[in-house]
């Protein structure tokens, strides 16, 4: 009888546990994996609620457990023992693997996570294009978005937006997307049948802010509380993966996909990470498809997440000449600046960040570009000012307005490394436009428009003898006006001339060209111009 007993007290126990665990896997939700840090935590707590569990049990007052009962149970009771010593074992295990697996003994290895290429800027970086200039940084994208999402009436008291906002090629435009979210656990309770109704879109060239309809509705996403809920369905699915942020992207069509990387350690237990695979989950059918990064379509924008790429690159720029160098000599040490920003090009999405020394000198002896889709880095030998410090120069030009620069973006403006800066009042809205030359970083253009900015930036290259901007000038046409139409951009008189035999749109700003009003259609004039897109930008007029 007292056996028996014995042994209903131990199943207890352990239903108890299995139950504790069972609760525990479903909210934290640990990757089976011993490369993961949150599998041996949920090993160590199972362990520590047994050795609790079986203390409490084995303790010789029923009413109450004090030290001494606990110390005398690990002492005597073998089964106590076993678990008190598994998990000083486990938990030295994990400590050990930690250790091994660090710079601190891996230096080389790490330093050759990421092998950089070295590329020529000119060749590389194509001429601006606007119809691609991504105007708006993450903050501005979200005062539109909830702009959009405010006017949604039948929306609004029921969803809000979510604060993803991934940015991504779309039909060969920089956009921001990101998925609405239920506004609270009562709202997702009485919505969660149908799902979420809709997704925004913004075209960070255009400012465009779009609310796209999705009829069958996003029903696997980060706000949904049981198995819908995207981390719990990928878990489910795959139970040994350890996932890396989700970004919310779209394919060609407009569907919705969650793009899921999973973590790859190459070195030791827990170092080196990278990733090795990707897992595209439909957000509306929930369809999972699991492939080697290598595979990944060309849609997909972001399998590498930014901040990963920026460790890797400086693992590569510090420990050149190992851990110990790294933290105390430093010769030879680089690493990326403060921020980062992200550049379109050859429809992918490419992470852009100076590189400077680690003395903090405020200014850069290059950059790098790194592709989000293959990892592929070009590192370019450009020394010129950090970031901050154009920023800062972009200030000063426009101080008694008030203006904050947002991080730069950069450009070849006539084949000179340029920083595009946007400037925002205190409201968060974009009122101005700077162009920063990265190597004479006081040579700053100021304008209202994209274009008058760049105008005004080339003229200053120009000015100052710069080859390059004033290769710009031996463009020329001439010819009998077919057709002049006269807009007004940004409070700025434009007039837009087009000739015979001639498919070309002249640009002729009135505030530099006076004397265009003495023109009608059927004279003849003759321009000297820099070709652009979508219009030639005038630089004499004869």
């Amino acid at each position: 009888m007292k056996k028996g007993k014995k042994i209903r007290r131990t199943a207890g126990i352990l239903l108890l546990v299995l139950i504790l665990a069972g609760m525990y896997y479903y909210v934290v939700l640990p990757p089976i994996n011993i490369h993961a840090s949150g599998f041996w935590i949920f090993v160590m707590a199972v362990l520590a609620a047994l050795l609790l569990l079986s203390t409490a049990k084995a303790a010789r007052t029923g009413a109450s457990i004090h030290l001494r009962d606990v110390t005398y149970s690990i002492k005597t009771k073998k089964s106590v023992k076993l678990i008190f010593a598994l998990l000083i074992l486990t938990a030295a295990a994990y400590l050990v693997g930690s250790v091994l697996s660090s710079p601190i003994v891996n230096a080389k290895k790490y330093q050759k996570l990421l092998e950089p290429e070295t590329g020529n800027f000119a060749e590389d970086i194509k001429q601006v294009n606007y119809n691609q200039i991504p105007l708006l940084d993450k903050d501005s994208a979200e005062l539109l978005g909830n702009r959009k999402m405010g006017s949604m009436v039948d929306m609004v008291s029921q969803f809000e937006v979510s604060p993803l906002y991934s940015q991504i090629n779309y039909k060969g435009r920089p956009v921001r997307v990101t998925p609405l979210v239920y506004a609270s656990a009562v709202k997702w309770f009485t919505n969660q049948k149908s799902g979420i109704p809709a997704y925004i879109s913004i075209d960070m060239a255009t400012q465009n802010t779009e609310l796209v309809k999705v009829p069958e509705g996003i029903r696997y996403s980060e706000s949904e509380y049981l198995n819908r809920n995207i981390y719990r369905h990928l878990r489910f699915h795959y139970p040994t993966y350890m996932f890396d942020q989700l970004s919310f992207e779209i394919d060609e069509e407009g569907t919705p996909y969650w793009i899921c990387p999973v973590k790859e350690f190459t070195i030791g237990l827990f170092g080196g990470q990278t990733i090795g695979k990707v897992v595209l989950c439909n957000a509306v059918t929930g369809e999972c498809q699991s492939m080697d990064v290598e595979d990944c379509p060309s849609w997909v924008d972001r399998v590498y997440p930014a901040d990963l790429l920026i460790q890797l690159y400086d693992y590569h720029g510090t420990l050149k000449n190992g851990y110990i160098n790294s933290i105390l000599g430093q010769k030879g040490c680089l690493e990326t600046t403060a921020g980062y920003n992200y550049l379109a090009q050859d429809d992918d999405v490419w992470v852009y960040t100076g590189v400077t020394s680690v003395s903090g000198d405020r200014s850069n002896v290059g950059f790098v570009l790194m592709n989000q889709r293959t990892k592929e880095t070009r590192y370019y030998e450009v020394a010129g000012a950090e970031e901050f410090s154009a920023m800062d120069s972009a200030e000063g030009q426009v101080q008694n307005l008030g203006y904050q620069a947002t991080f730069p973006l950069l450009l070849n403006i006539s084949g000179e490394p340029t920083y595009f800066i946007a400037l925002k009042d205190n409201a968060g809205l974009v009122k101005k436009y700077a162009m920063v030359n990265i190597q004479k970083y006081q040579n700053v253009a100021i304008g209202d428009s994209v274009s008058a900015c760049e105008k005004a930036y080339v003229k200053l290259l120009r000015s100052s003898g710069n080859a390059s901007a004033a290769a710009g000038e031996a463009s020329e046409a001439s010819g009998i006006i077919k057709r002049i139409v006269q807009g007004v951009v940004d409070g700025n008189t434009h007039f837009y001339v087009m000739l015979e035999n001639s498919d070309l749109i002249f640009d002729v700003p009135l505030a530099d060209f006076m004397e265009i009003v003495k023109y009608a259609e059927g004279d003849k004039v003759s321009f000297s111009y820099e070709e652009s897109d979508p219009v030639c930008i005038v630089l004499g007029l004869k």
